[in-house]
């Protein structure tokens, strides 16, 4: 938790929750059209990888968002995780 009581979220937990659970995907559904392995999107939603500038531009096109929903998502979990 950062100073305002809210704990910061990591990109992986957005695509996860918002994304792949309520289209019923899984890594490999990901993965395929994104060209992207699948072991890489199976350590995003565990929040252990953080999203790069390509992996952006690849689930923006595949989920209908933009590569700056993702980027600013990831600057904003390594900013909240900073001040801890």
């Amino acid at each position: 938790m950062n100073n305002n009581g809210v704990r910061p979220i990591h990109p992986g937990e957005v695509l996860n929750k918002e994304f792949m659970e309520p289209l019923g995907m899984t890594v490999m559904d990901l993965g395929m059209p994104t060209n992207w392995p699948e072991t890489e999107i199976e350590k995003l939603v565990k929040c252990q990888l953080r999203i790069c500038t390509d992996l952006a531009i690849r689930l923006a096109i595949h989920l209908n968002t933009t590569p700056e929903f993702w980027m600013n998502l990831q600057s904003t979990y390594d900013l909240r995780k900073a001040e801890v």
